[in-house]
């Protein structure tokens, strides 16, 4: 069995099919680090969202009363 590439930039230029190959890598590795950043910053966003509404919602509700306990001296 022989390599087909007989040197690291025989590899890279891959026959001269070498810029598509590598930039069709490269737009694939990007929009999947840009899918994972937009995805952390979304659910950053939600988790503040829903922290203020929680805080939000627990001003509104009043608070329980509390029960009525003999104290014993």
């Amino acid at each position: 069995m022989q390599p087909y590439f007989y040197s690291v930039p025989e590899f890279i230029a891959m026959g001269k099919h070498g810029v598509f190959v590598w930039s069709c890598w490269a737009i694939t590795i990007g929009m999947m680090l840009a899918f994972i950043l937009y995805s952390r910053r979304q659910r950053q966003a939600l988790i503040k969202q829903l922290t203020i509404q929680q805080a939000r919602q627990a001003q509104r509700t009043p608070k329980a009363a509390r029960p009525i306990t003999k104290q014993s001296d």
